[in-house]
Protein backbone atom coordinates (compact mmCIF):
# COMPACT_ATOMS: atom_id res chain seq x y z
CA UNK A 1 0.00 0.00 0.00
CA UNK A 2 1.39 3.36 -1.00
CA UNK A 3 2.19 5.83 1.73
CA UNK A 4 -0.34 8.63 2.19
CA UNK A 5 0.92 12.03 1.10
CA UNK A 6 -0.09 14.42 3.89
CA UNK A 7 0.35 17.38 1.56
CA UNK A 8 -2.57 16.15 -0.53
CA UNK A 9 -4.68 15.67 2.60
CA UNK A 10 -3.79 19.16 3.81
CA UNK A 11 -4.60 20.67 0.43
CA UNK A 12 -7.97 18.93 0.25
CA UNK A 13 -8.72 20.02 3.80
CA UNK A 14 -8.03 23.65 2.93
CA UNK A 15 -10.23 23.38 -0.17
CA UNK A 16 -13.08 21.93 1.90
CA UNK A 17 -12.55 24.62 4.52
CA UNK A 18 -12.77 27.32 1.87
CA UNK A 19 -15.97 25.83 0.48
CA UNK A 20 -17.47 25.66 3.97
CA UNK A 21 -16.46 29.26 4.70
CA UNK A 22 -18.12 30.39 1.48
CA UNK A 23 -21.33 28.57 2.35
CA UNK A 24 -21.27 30.03 5.87
CA UNK A 25 -20.73 33.55 4.56
CA UNK A 26 -23.62 33.25 2.12
CA UNK A 27 -25.96 31.89 4.81
CA UNK A 28 -26.34 28.40 3.38
CA UNK A 29 -24.78 26.91 6.53
CA UNK A 30 -25.61 28.37 9.99
CA UNK A 31 -22.76 30.46 11.34
CA UNK A 32 -22.98 28.65 14.67
CA UNK A 33 -20.99 25.85 13.05
CA UNK A 34 -17.95 28.13 12.96
CA UNK A 35 -16.90 27.09 16.47
CA UNK A 36 -17.00 23.42 15.52
CA UNK A 37 -14.84 24.02 12.47
CA UNK A 38 -12.59 26.20 14.57
CA UNK A 39 -11.82 23.22 16.79
CA UNK A 40 -11.30 21.06 13.71
CA UNK A 41 -8.85 23.63 12.33
CA UNK A 42 -6.87 23.77 15.57
CA UNK A 43 -6.74 19.97 15.70
CA UNK A 44 -5.64 19.68 12.06
CA UNK A 45 -3.02 22.38 12.54
CA UNK A 46 -1.65 20.62 15.61
CA UNK A 47 -1.31 17.39 13.61
CA UNK A 48 0.72 19.06 10.87
CA UNK A 49 2.87 20.88 13.40
CA UNK A 50 3.63 17.57 15.10
CA UNK A 51 4.90 16.31 11.75
CA UNK A 52 6.95 19.45 11.29
CA UNK A 53 8.64 19.53 14.67
CA UNK A 54 9.49 15.82 14.62
CA UNK A 55 11.61 16.40 11.51
CA UNK A 56 11.74 20.11 10.63
CA UNK A 57 14.44 19.80 7.98
CA UNK A 58 12.79 17.09 5.90
CA UNK A 59 9.18 18.06 6.55
CA UNK A 60 9.50 21.84 6.61
CA UNK A 61 6.48 22.14 4.29
CA UNK A 62 4.19 20.85 7.09
CA UNK A 63 4.61 24.16 8.94
CA UNK A 64 2.60 25.96 6.23
CA UNK A 65 -0.67 23.95 6.49
CA UNK A 66 -0.07 23.61 10.24
CA UNK A 67 0.05 27.31 11.06
CA UNK A 68 -2.54 28.08 8.37
CA UNK A 69 -5.05 25.73 9.97
CA UNK A 70 -4.24 27.12 13.42
CA UNK A 71 -4.90 30.61 12.10
CA UNK A 72 -8.19 29.55 10.55
CA UNK A 73 -9.18 27.79 13.75
CA UNK A 74 -8.27 30.80 15.88
CA UNK A 75 -10.32 33.07 13.59
CA UNK A 76 -13.48 31.23 14.65
CA UNK A 77 -12.94 32.34 18.25
CA UNK A 78 -11.97 35.95 17.52
CA UNK A 79 -14.33 38.90 17.05
CA UNK A 80 -15.60 39.36 13.51
CA UNK A 81 -13.20 41.40 11.42
CA UNK A 82 -10.05 39.89 12.90
CA UNK A 83 -10.22 36.71 10.84
CA UNK A 84 -7.86 38.19 8.25
CA UNK A 85 -5.34 39.00 10.97
CA UNK A 86 -5.42 35.40 12.27
CA UNK A 87 -5.33 33.77 8.83
CA UNK A 88 -2.58 35.88 7.27
CA UNK A 89 -0.63 36.01 10.51
CA UNK A 90 -0.70 32.23 10.75
CA UNK A 91 0.72 31.77 7.28
CA UNK A 92 3.36 34.45 7.84
CA UNK A 93 4.41 32.84 11.12
CA UNK A 94 4.82 29.52 9.29
CA UNK A 95 7.45 30.96 6.95
CA UNK A 96 9.36 32.55 9.81
CA UNK A 97 9.40 29.28 11.73
CA UNK A 98 10.70 27.52 8.59
CA UNK A 99 13.55 30.03 8.43
CA UNK A 100 14.36 29.91 12.15
CA UNK A 101 14.56 26.10 12.17
CA UNK A 102 16.74 25.97 9.06
CA UNK A 103 18.50 29.14 8.00
CA UNK A 104 19.24 27.68 4.59
CA UNK A 105 15.63 28.58 3.81
CA UNK A 106 16.41 32.29 4.02
CA UNK A 107 13.93 32.94 1.20
CA UNK A 108 11.12 32.17 3.67
CA UNK A 109 11.73 35.56 5.32
CA UNK A 110 10.31 37.37 2.29
CA UNK A 111 6.84 35.74 2.12
CA UNK A 112 6.85 35.66 5.92
CA UNK A 113 7.45 39.39 6.15
CA UNK A 114 4.93 40.19 3.42
CA UNK A 115 2.19 38.10 5.04
CA UNK A 116 2.83 39.45 8.54
CA UNK A 117 2.66 42.97 7.10
CA UNK A 118 -0.67 42.17 5.44
CA UNK A 119 -1.88 40.66 8.72
CA UNK A 120 -0.94 43.85 10.57
CA UNK A 121 -2.79 45.91 7.96
CA UNK A 122 -5.85 43.68 8.29
CA UNK A 123 -5.84 44.17 12.05
CA UNK A 124 -5.12 47.89 11.98
CA UNK A 125 -7.80 48.58 9.37
CA UNK A 126 -10.40 47.33 11.84
CA UNK A 127 -9.27 49.58 14.68
CA UNK A 128 -7.76 52.60 12.87
CA UNK A 129 -10.11 53.35 10.00
CA UNK A 130 -8.44 56.65 9.12
CA UNK A 131 -4.97 55.16 8.86
CA UNK A 132 -3.17 55.13 5.54
CA UNK A 133 -2.32 51.45 5.20
CA UNK A 134 -0.17 52.11 2.13
CA UNK A 135 2.57 53.50 4.33
CA UNK A 136 2.40 50.48 6.64
CA UNK A 137 2.63 48.14 3.65
CA UNK A 138 5.80 49.70 2.26
CA UNK A 139 7.41 50.02 5.69
CA UNK A 140 6.72 46.37 6.42
CA UNK A 141 8.14 45.27 3.09
CA UNK A 142 11.18 47.48 3.60
CA UNK A 143 11.82 46.04 7.05
CA UNK A 144 11.54 42.54 5.59
CA UNK A 145 14.30 43.16 3.07
CA UNK A 146 16.36 44.93 5.73
CA UNK A 147 16.21 41.76 7.86
CA UNK A 148 17.28 39.71 4.83
CA UNK A 149 20.27 42.01 4.43
CA UNK A 150 21.25 42.07 8.11
CA UNK A 151 20.58 38.45 9.10
CA UNK A 152 21.78 36.73 5.93
CA UNK A 153 24.21 39.40 4.67
CA UNK A 154 22.66 39.67 1.23
CA UNK A 155 23.84 43.16 0.31
CA UNK A 156 21.45 43.42 -2.64
CA UNK A 157 18.54 43.49 -0.19
CA UNK A 158 19.55 46.94 1.06
CA UNK A 159 18.38 48.47 -2.22
CA UNK A 160 14.69 47.41 -2.03
CA UNK A 161 14.80 47.98 1.74
CA UNK A 162 15.80 51.63 1.38
CA UNK A 163 13.39 52.30 -1.50
CA UNK A 164 10.41 50.66 0.20
CA UNK A 165 11.03 52.30 3.57
CA UNK A 166 11.31 55.70 1.93
CA UNK A 167 8.03 55.12 0.13
CA UNK A 168 6.47 54.00 3.40
CA UNK A 169 7.63 57.13 5.19
CA UNK A 170 6.49 59.31 2.31
CA UNK A 171 2.99 57.79 2.23
CA UNK A 172 2.56 57.24 5.94
CA UNK A 173 3.59 60.61 7.31
CA UNK A 174 1.60 62.70 4.87
CA UNK A 175 3.34 65.88 6.04
CA UNK A 176 2.99 68.99 3.97
CA UNK A 177 6.19 69.84 2.20
CA UNK A 178 7.40 66.27 2.47
CA UNK A 179 8.77 66.26 -1.10
CA UNK A 180 11.25 68.95 -0.03
CA UNK A 181 12.85 66.48 2.36
CA UNK A 182 12.42 63.39 0.22
CA UNK A 183 15.71 63.59 -1.65
CA UNK A 184 17.59 64.57 1.51
CA UNK A 185 16.34 61.45 3.24
CA UNK A 186 17.01 59.38 0.13
CA UNK A 187 20.64 60.50 -0.02
CA UNK A 188 21.09 59.90 3.71
CA UNK A 189 19.67 56.37 3.62
CA UNK A 190 21.45 55.47 0.40
CA UNK A 191 24.75 56.59 1.90
CA UNK A 192 24.04 54.62 5.07
CA UNK A 193 23.26 51.52 2.99
CA UNK A 194 26.56 51.85 1.09
CA UNK A 195 28.53 52.16 4.33
CA UNK A 196 26.83 49.10 5.80
CA UNK A 197 27.47 47.10 2.63
CA UNK A 198 31.17 48.00 2.76
CA UNK A 199 31.46 47.04 6.44
CA UNK A 200 29.66 43.73 6.02
CA UNK A 201 31.97 42.69 3.18
CA UNK A 202 35.04 42.87 5.44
Amino acid sequence: MRRIDWRIIGGLFLILWGAFSLLARTGVIPRGMDLFWGLVGVGGGAAFLYMFFTNPRAQWWAAIPGFTLLGLGAAAFLPEGLDGLAFLGGIGLAFWVIYLTNRQHWWAMIPGGVLLTLAAIAGLSETLTDMDTGGVLFLGLGLTFLLVALLERHSWAYIPAVILMLLGAFLGLGIGGMPDFFWIGAMFLAGLALVLMALLRR
